[in-house]
């Protein structure tokens, strides 16, 4: 799928495309509402939009994704709504039949907020500054019966993302694993990651996952 990615907006990578396949191996209803959160440049909302659903809404904190965003559904005649917010202000009203998700989730060193490019990856010391209100936010998100598909790598704990959705009284599961070789970001930060626990020693690979949290219907 060729996309435009201009410097500044996260480009698909691994746990995109991740993404894009449980998207493609379970789709939304026909007919059905869709949320992307985090869009860069679009991608997992053209393929909900491609699968058939009738309403598409997709959501990004930067200016520049957004623009890119609505540029690549233009392109491809695919109707997408694509507005500027995050978890915290200005979502879109729900509920929806599908909510996919790739929040930054990359542990850093700096426990501030992301600034720059890192906004796309930061989240803070254990990596969770995102993940933990999606998590919780997310049975507000979905309709009865609706699903949410989370990316992320299990360096920010998979249990405790697991636990957060069931909490919140989702059905919750991996539905995709995908080990791949440590990307620019990762491999700068692996003598921290390694100080920190959080990943073996020579490590140069890590695991992502994809989690299907679901609301049951009724």
């Amino acid at each position: 799928m060729f996309l435009l990615k201009p410097p500044g907006v996260y480009r698909p990578q691994g746990d995109s495309f991740l993404l894009r396949e449980a998207l493609l191996a379970a789709p939304p209803p026909a007919g059905g509402r869709v949320l992307d959160l985090g869009t860069g440049t679009g991608m997992l909302a053209l393929a909900a939009a491609g699968t058939g659903a009738s309403r598409v809404w997709a959501v990004d904190s930067s200016y520049r994704a957004v623009l890119t965003a609505r540029c690549n559904a233009l392109l491809r005649g695919l109707r997408v709504r694509v507005t500027r917010g995050d978890l915290r202000r200005r979502l879109p009203a729900g509920p929806f039949d599908l909510v996919t998700a790739n929040p930054p989730y990359v542990p850093c060193a700096d426990a501030g907020e992301a600034c720059g490019r890192a906004r796309a990856w930061d989240a803070g010391l254990d990596g969770r500054r995102y993940l933990d209100p999606l998590c919780r936010r997310a049975p507000a998100l979905l309709a009865p019966g609706g699903s949410l598909l989370l990316v992320h790598s299990v360096l920010c704990s998979l249990p405790t993302t697991v636990r957060l959705l069931r909490e919140g009284g989702l059905g919750a599961s991996v539905v995709a694993r995908r080990r791949q070789p440590f990307g620019p970001v990762l491999g700068s930060r692996a003598s921290w990651l390694e100080e920190r626990g959080l990943i073996a020693p020579g490590q140069t690979q890590e695991e992502l996952v994809v989690i299907r949290a679901r609301r049951v219907a009724g």
